[in-house]
């Protein structure tokens, strides 16, 4: 049963998705990949967020690039944390992105990662920490990760 729903906005984004997928399944961690547009499909993203907890995910990763109003829009229809990350694209490179998802008004957190691969990769880590405040075998495989890390 997947405990991490990753959205992206497009079938365009999933290479640059990836590192967070890979890590993901190098932790143990199930997860599902979903492409919803927050701009060419609103219903089916608000469907998303709101059934989102009953299926019992526990944390949302979106990514986005732009003006990145996936991130924003999930976290206002789930009480889930969202992790958003920017995605660079256009003219600006993910810097409008990462301004965006930064940004969100009060009442509405959503966790912002660095812009690209890098940070979808730290998402997934991210994913791992609060998964592991609650689930042992997530927590020891992140600390195990840490401890490799700090050998190389």
């Amino acid at each position: 049963m997947a405990l991490v729903g990753v959205v992206i906005g497009s079938k365009t984004d999933t290479e640059l998705i990836q590192p967070a997928l890979d890590m993901l399944k190098q932790l143990g961690i199930d997860y599902e990949l979903s492409v919803i547009s927050a701009h060419r499909n609103p219903e089916k993203l608000r469907d998303y967020g709101l059934e989102a907890e009953k299926r019992e995910l526990k944390v949302i990763i979106a990514a986005a690039g732009r003006a990145a109003h996936l991130p924003g829009v999930m976290a206002s229809w789930t009480t889930l944390p969202v992790i958003g990350v920017p995605l660079p694209s256009g003219e600006l490179k993910g810097v409008d992105a990462l301004l965006s998802i930064s940004q969100m008004p009060g009442g509405v957190p959503v966790a912002c990662m660095g812009v690209g691969k890098s940070g979808a990769k730290n998402a997934a880590l991210f994913a791992a920490q609060i998964l592991g405040t609650e689930r042992k075998e997530i927590r020891e495989a992140y600390r195990k990760y840490k401890r490799e890390l700090a050998r190389d």
